[in-house]
């Protein structure tokens, strides 16, 4: 196959007029002309990475069901994102342990419908009573990494971010066993400056949702935001409209520059759904619009996909298209160790690519040499 006269987004950072050719489920540099698209005039850029989503469609990965993980992963793959890495909420570990089997047998059985299971997002128990924001607080636990272990073990390995609040006892302990076994994310935190500084120094290499449960950033007191700054871990950062202000998603990537910012969806289980009643890790969740909230008004993750993120921190929050593709893409890709195979348009890698037209719609998706047909809504 061989994808024509596209403006390509490069492994560079930037756009440029060429052919992309494609052997079986790779991208290769062999030229061929066995099957022709053409996309004059289109961006062909990578498939979308989401290392940070819940549900979709009316399911939640926390449904501990490979339907669930299913319908989510079509649904994923029809708005452009290829690679998913869905997230737990804080639950016990028998309901853990049930999540992450019920992921690993996926993995196994999958015949290659949807979005690929490129991981999981732990994000939880391992957090703060005071900064839990739509987490159940019945469940929060201390950081163990005897707990985490039987986790991964039960998921085949498919952990790849572990999220943490580096003030609680037990957390730099934590971090430190088990820093080379996982992508450790500072999250729902209490952390001041120094405590931050500490965790990132340890080896902890990630933000969960910058800027939301967690201190604010202040001239007196830079909290995680501060530290994370003069650090160089990775931050993930909501464009969905409600959860960061446009000015300030424009301070961030001033702040962090597009080498270091990953965007994410944390999109839960209404995204895809009209306004109305669900749930979020077993709490009721009201959802109108983009706005995902419990019954005391705490934003319970969001309700649009990481499609919709991008298109959003590029027109309203004013990011250039290249910097918002490379922060959904590769930047996720290198965080979670998958830029071997994913994350950027270069020979040898997954022909995992999105077309878009001058106005950020979908045109095809291709997931492993394949075009998805009758896909795109």
């Amino acid at each position: 196959m061989v994808i024509k006269n596209g403006f390509v987004f490069g492994a560079e950072g930037n756009f440029t007029k060429k052919d992309v050719y494609i052997d079986g489920e790779r991208i290769t540099d062999d030229k061929n002309d066995d099957d022709i698209i053409n996309v004059e005039d289109c961006y062909v850029i990578p498939g979308l990475i989401d290392v940070h989503f819940h549900g979709c469609v009316g399911h939640d990965f926390c449904d501990g069901s490979q339907e669930s993980i299913s319908e989510m992963a079509k649904y994923e793959l029809a708005n452009g994102i290829t690679s998913m890495n869905p997230a737990t909420m804080t639950l016990g570990e028998s309901a853990l342990l049930k999540i992450m089997e019920a992921a690993a047998d996926y993995r196994k059985s999958n015949t290659g419908e949807g979005a690929e299971l490129v991981g999981i997002n732990m994000e939880g128990p391992f957090i703060s009573m005071a900064k839990k924001g739509a987490q159940n607080p019945d469940y929060i636990a201390r950081a163990d990494a005897e707990t985490f272990r039987r986790l991964q073990k039960a998921s085949g390995g498919l952990i790849r971010l572990c999220a943490l609040a580096p003030e609680e006892k037990g957390a730099m302990e934590f971090i430190d066993a088990c820093k080379e076994e996982v992508v450790i994310s500072v999250a729902h935190t209490t952390a001041d400056y120094d405590t931050a500084k500490e965790a990132f120094g340890r080896g902890a290499k990630q933000v969960t949702h910058l800027y939301n449960a967690m201190p604010p950033f202040s001239h007196r007191a830079p909290g995680v935001i501060g530290a994370a700054c003069d650090s160089d871990c990775n931050v993930e950062l909501i464009c969905d409209g409600v959860h960061v202000h446009p000015a300030v998603i424009r301070a961030t990537f001033k702040m962090f520059g597009d080498d270091r910012i990953i965007l994410i969806s944390d999109s839960m289980e209404a995204t895809g759904m009209p306004d109305g009643e669900y749930s979020l890790g077993g709490q009721a969740v009201k959802v109108q619009g983009n706005l995902a909230t419990l019954a005391d008004g705490t934003i319970a993750g969001s309700a649009t996909n990481l499609m919709n993120c991008l298109r959003y921190a590029v027109k309203t929050a004013g990011i250039p298209l290249e910097s918002a593709v490379k922060c959904a893409t590769k930047n996720p890709s290198i965080a979670v160790g998958l830029s071997a195979d994913y994350g950027s348009i270069e020979a040898g890698k997954y022909a995992d690519i999105v077309i878009l037209d001058r106005d950020l719609n979908l045109v095809h998706v291709i997931k492993k040499g394949k075009v998805c047909e009758g896909l795109i809504n």
